[in-house]
């Protein structure tokens, strides 16, 4: 009598919890399930070419590899000013091991970058993975989720995510790293996305304020709506090392990219993915509660 009690609570805490962890206590501040691959591409799509480097769920880990089984959404992320995209190669990673594929394009990189353009280049970056879905001999071919796509970026790249997602309705959702101020405006653009947007800021930033850029972006912007502050955080917190004329916080960059990936997966996993699981850490006690982010949201 007593095994076959035990045996039963042993069923009905495996039917809760999935045989473990609940979903919703995933750790995603840690890496995924998945390998990762890269790869560098050449895009030409909307009338834009540009190139590309492209980190994705794989088979195996490593450059070239082939891409898991399945399909995923796919994120076009921005750079910042004069930033390389090797500043975000972790991030992007750690974002494609929990199943997405995530593509930076290399453009607008010099002294006079077109904000407008580089927004451009954001969408032709959806457009082309899209496409890819159906082009025969593609690495990406029947891999896309064409129907979940997201935008993202730091600094000058989160500001041009909000333009891109003021022009392109096919995208489902933004969550950006202390967007800055564009021309033309984003926080002016922000009042014609209609889509879920996450504006991720530190709360040190000496380059672009959240006062100045992240907030007014914030307060144009029609629910749903979140703007969450790394205590602590800073702008060069966000890349993955220093560069010249940064800023400095009272955490680690170490720390600070170790909450960022957290909050940008979790999202991402809400979202794009449809993780109900997620919904605690995105707009539940879990997020409203988080003591290294300071919680402002309307949904």
């Amino acid at each position: 009598m007593l095994r076959r009690a035990i045996l039963v609570l042993a069923l009905f805490t495996a039917a809760v919890t999935g045989f473990g962890t609940p979903a919703s206590a995933a750790d995603t501040s840690v890496p995924g399930s998945y390998a990762v691959g890269y790869v560098d591409a050449s895009v030409s799509a909307s009338g834009r070419s540009f190139s590309a480097r492209i980190y994705y769920p794989a088979a195996t880990a490593g450059q070239n590899a082939a891409v898991a089984a399945g399909r995923f959404p796919a994120i076009a992320f921005g750079h910042g000013f004069l930033q390389g995209v090797s500043k975000y190669y972790g991030t992007m990673s750690h974002l494609a091991s929990w199943g997405f594929i995530v593509a930076a394009p290399t453009s607008q990189g010099g002294l006079a970058p077109s904000h407008s353009g580089f927004a451009d280049d954001l969408n032709a970056q959806l457009t082309w993975l899209v496409a890819q879905d159906t082009t025969a001999g593609s690495r990406f071919n029947a891999h896309v989720t064409t129907g979940k796509l997201g935008l993202s970026g730091h600094s000058m790249g989160g500001g041009a995510s909000v333009l891109a997602a003021s022009r392109n309705p096919a995208v489902t959702t933004v969550a950006n790293l202390a967007a800055a101020e564009t021309n033309p405006s984003a926080a002016t653009a922000a009042a014609s996305v209609r889509v879920p947007m996450m504006l991720v800021a530190g709360e040190k930033d000496g380059t672009a304020p959240i006062a100045s850029h992240q907030r007014p972006i914030y307060n144009g912007k029609p629910a749903p709506k979140q703007l969450r502050t790394i205590r602590g955080g800073f702008h060069c917190g966000f890349i993955e090392s220093s560069s010249l004329f940064c800023d400095s916080g009272t955490i680690t960059r170490a720390a600070q990219l170790t909450v960022t990936r957290r909050v940008l997966t979790d999202w991402f996993r809400y979202y794009l993915a449809g993780d109900a699981a997620s919904y605690d850490a995105v707009w539940g006690g879990a997020a409203t509660g988080d003591p290294q982010v300071i919680f402002e949201g309307v949904a």
